[in-house]
């Protein structure tokens, strides 16, 4: 077994410490990580205080799931990986891989339950799987992923979480050149969504409940901006946007924007 050293929480009120705990040996297919850099998501914050009614926490967690690092080994079978590459591993590293959402690459829909990086079980239904707040990782090639060296390693770790859940739905309906683009709201989803739409050459749109935020916005790469409280300029905005990204978590009136949409 592979030694490792993490943070952990050990129940859902008190800070992370100190964890020691052993990774699985390489299996043909795995790649070992050695953690550069773990972005800290939300849902870590969630899953530790077992605010996600309905999952059952699995304590000591070690949280993290936006990781990069550098390859430490690979099993004799590794195919795109050598040691030395920087890898990624985002939120899941198994699934049954059976399935026919598994078979179409969309295997957080697994039939089985897909593998999530920490708070649940390996394959095996044993095994504790943990994640990025610790040295390092094993995981199959197939959920591991290929990064640049020449990026910012520390940007980077966010896109494995935040980036992805915005970048996919744009680029599924083809967000390009000619295409209006509303992001709602500007966290941790919707700063992306605003870069990733506009790079795409959309011309993009915030729409926040605080003004404060058309700074940021415009910085990021946003065109226009209007405040949502203000029924004046959504008004003007009717039938406006080919596309509206809902990045907002907390409760809200998803029907006032619908209207925002041109259904011709």
């Amino acid at each position: 077994m592979i030694k490792v050293k993490g943070y952990a929480a050990y129940d859902a009120v008190t800070p992370l410490r100190s964890f020691d705990f052993e990774r699985r040996e390489l299996g043909p297919k795995d790649v070992l990580v050695d953690i550069l850099f773990s972005g800290v998501c939300h849902s870590d914050i969630h899953q530790a205080r077992d605010e996600w009614q309905g999952m059952v926490p699995v304590y000591p967690m070690v949280p993290g799931h936006e990781i990069v690092g550098i390859v430490a080994a690979t099993g004799e079978q590794v195919e795109k990986f050598k040691v030395g590459d920087v890898a990624g591993v985002g939120v899941m590293t198994d699934s049954c891989r059976s399935c026919k959402p598994c078979t179409r690459y969309m295997e957080q829909y697994c039939v089985e339950g897909m593998t999530g990086t920490y708070n649940g079980y390996e394959r095996d239904g044993i095994t504790v799987s943990q994640g990025g707040y610790s040295t390092r990782i094993v995981c199959d090639e197939r959920w591991t992923y290929s990064i640049s060296p020449q990026l910012d390693l520390a940007g980077v770790a966010p896109l494995l979480c935040a980036g992805i859940t915005t970048y996919s739905p744009l680029k599924k309906w083809g967000i390009r050149k000619g295409h209006k683009v509303g992001v709602l709201g500007l966290g941790g989803l919707g700063h992306m969504a605003v870069k990733f739409a506009a790079s795409f050459g959309a011309e993009v749109t915030m729409l926040s409940t605080s003004p404060d935020k058309e700074k940021d916005a415009r910085k990021l790469g946003a065109h226009k901006f209007a405040l949502t409280k203000d029924p004046e300029q959504l008004k003007e905005l009717g039938s406006y946007f080919d596309f509206i990204i809902n990045t907002v978590s907390a409760p809200h009136d998803y029907n006032q924007f619908v209207s925002l949409l041109d259904t011709d």
